[in-house]
């Protein structure tokens, strides 16, 4: 996280409040970089402290897993929403916009595979009662001691109940005792006397809190959608969920959007919208959140099969990088590398450098059952882990999955509605593939979807009769024309991407107050694009009534263009009135004013009748 220098310092705002800095301290020397968590809890101190982000229900204690965005958050999330409906519809022609309700027919959730898979893995502390996603369990070692119960010779009672301490090396005894007695304790034995004590060395072990050394109990399944009821009573026939996802409403929607918006395939369907699971472990401040918001694309594509029979082959990736306008003869892996780049593209126009990004191709063993390849992008957010060198790793911001045509067809399947679409043209040209290539085509068709399932290790001889007899069928459909579109998915969450844009913006330089001492400062650097004020205009001096009012009538000016304030954070133009803009030196410059760039310090004297044009340029 790189640390500013050298940015300028801009005239006082009307109500006191320096333009885009806030102060921390006086000090000699430019400040070295915070480390991780120290400058994890700068940014969450000014996040409550200017009004981007509260905790939820704060006055009552708050509630885990739940935020509130204030002022300036409400207006950061807003420009990150509209940049990307922007930027993936109103200026694209294939792809399309939707918004889904919340609440769904729990079917959904049960073709999505949801209802039955769609859980982690648990642990609890045997002796706290707090809850840990087992792959989240850091690995430690030590010494354990076990207990086989124990026994209050007092009362006569008596606890059969095994416990388990793991205490680091070196730590006395009678740590591990002291943290046993409090398990027997909450088990009804005001003094309890512990029974069978024996020790084990353990060597990276993840069964034990590592909090307190407690045993945690055996890993268990925890489904993360939160439930509700839709009716006046409470029974299985009403029991819904909140949805956990915004893509299952584009699937569930694709046949209605097609039909009416007058697209063919390739196109895309797109939403932002709320979503909830309900996790374990909230943690990392609005990182992994209960409620949270997503942007999703559902990008559809003819299978590569159908490509083939239209164009004699399929167009394959000739390496790196983004591979150029779409072309007719593409298949999955070169529409899937596409969006990578588009999104990787995106984050750049908003302010995040390529160098804060890490683009992270799933392994074979990590893939989704239903997806042939899966890209996350990630941001090196100040809490993310070290490699071995040193170097934050990063954290998911976004997926950019292929998922075959796995959800139409379980969607098909479910709500016996057919997901297919058809096209004349690859019936034509069906017509015109040799026999020869169709065998090939066959064959391969089947050795991806076997070898698919061996990479998984879901693969079963007994399989392989149902796999011929559904790629016999996928064919005769596409002789007639008919077929079930494949996905590419970009997903990105909006309040992840709030987050790592606060992180990238902050920063700490020195800069000499008015006296000339060096005073410590924070500085908001967002992007034009996303900044949640975009100008700030002040008189140059307060208590000059024209200067307030023609200051007032140049924010009069600029506001329905733009977010303009007389207060700043984060703010990348400054406009400031003074007494040349009231022609006091000479009529060449009445009606001017100063206009002066945040990250560049240069300042032009500018006509206010140019100012929405000139701004609306830089804001693009």
């Amino acid at each position: 996280m790189a640390i500013c220098q050298n940015l300028m310092k801009m005239s006082p705002l009307v109500d006191g409040h320096l333009d885009i800095t806030f102060s921390i301290q006086n000090t000699g020397r430019l400040m070295s970089e915070p480390k991780s968590a120290e400058l994890m809890e700068k940014i969450v101190s000014l996040c409550k402290r200017r009004g981007f982000i509260f905790q939820s229900s704060e006055i009552y204690g708050g509630l885990n897993g739940f935020w509130d965005y204030g002022p300036l958050g409400a207006e950061l999330k807003r420009n990150i929403k509209d940049r990307w409906w922007r930027v993936m519809t109103q200026m694209r022609d294939d792809v399309v916009g939707l918004e889904a309700s919340i609440i769904m027919h729990p079917r959904i959730w049960e073709a999505s595979g949801h209802t039955s898979t769609f859980s982690d893995l648990m642990v609890d502390c045997l002796l706290t009662k707090k809850r840990f996603r087992a792959d989240q369990v850091e690995p430690q070692s030590g010494v354990a001691y076990f207990y086989s119960g124990a026994t209050d010779p007092a009362s006569g009672k008596e606890s059969k109940d095994p416990f388990s301490v793991l205490l680091p090396k070196g730590k006395p005894p009678e740590s591990a005792r002291k943290t046993a007695m409090l398990f027997y304790q909450q088990r009804g034995l005001p003094n309890p006397a512990l029974q069978g004590e024996r020790t084990e060395s353990a060597e990276q072990t993840i069964h034990y809190n590592p909090e307190n050394g407690a045993l945690l109990t055996e890993p268990r399944p925890f489904n993360l959608m939160l439930k509700t009821y839709v009716g006046p009573i409470e029974s299985e026939d009403n029991k819904s969920y909140l949805r956990p996802e915004t893509a299952q409403a584009i699937f569930a929607q694709f046949k209605n959007v097609l039909e009416v918006s007058r697209q063919k395939v390739p196109f895309g369907i797109c939403q932002i919208g709320k979503a909830f699971r309900n996790e374990i472990n909230p943690r990392n401040f609005t990182f992994r959140s209960r409620e949270f918001e997503q942007m999703e694309l559902e990008f559809f594509i003819r299978p590569d099969e159908a490509v083939e029979a239209l164009f004699g082959s399929v167009a394959k990736p000739a390496g790196p990088g983004h591979p150029g306008e779409p072309q007719p003869n593409w298949g999955w892996q070169l529409w899937h590398q596409y969006w990578v780049e588009e999104r990787l593209r995106f984050y750049e126009e908003i302010g995040l450098p390529r160098s804060s990004l890490v683009e992270y191709w799933q392994k074979t063993d990590e893939l989704a059952h239903y997806a042939r390849a899966t890209v996350d992008v990630l941001y090196k957010f100040p809490f993310s882990k070290r490699d071995e060198k040193g170097e934050l790793m990063g954290e998911e911001l976004e997926g950019i999955a292929a998922r075959s045509d796995f959800d139409l067809s379980q969607h098909q399947k479910f709500s016996g509605k057919s997901m297919e679409v058809f096209e004349e043209e690859v019936k034509i040209a069906w017509v015109r593939v040799s026999d020869d290539k169709k065998s090939d085509m066959l064959k391969r068709h089947l050795e991806l979807k076997i070898q698919a399932l061996k990479n998984r290790n879901l693969y079963r001889d007994e399989l392989l009769p149902q796999i011929e007899n559904d790629a016999k069928t996928f064919f005769e459909k596409l002789s007639k024309g008919y077929y079930i579109p494949h996905v590419i998915e970009p997903s990105a969450g909006v309040d992840r991407l709030a987050l790592a844009l606060i992180c990238s913006a902050y920063c700490e330089d020195q800069a000499p107050d008015e006296k000339g001492n060096l005073e410590s400062r924070v500085v908001m650097r967002f992007h034009p694009r996303i900044a949640p004020v975009k100008v700030a205009v002040f008189p140059l001096l307060k208590n000059k009534p024209p200067l307030v009012q023609k200051a007032k009538e140049v924010r009069d000016l600029l506001r329905p263009h733009m977010s303009v304030f007389y207060d700043e954070a984060g703010t990348p133009f400054g406009i400031t009135v003074d007494f040349d803009t009231m022609g006091e030196k000479g009529p060449e410059l009445v009606d001017t004013v100063t206009l002066r760039e945040r990250d560049t310090m240069k300042q032009e004297r500018v006509k206010i009748s140019e100012l929405v044009g000139l701004l609306n340029q830089k804001l693009r």
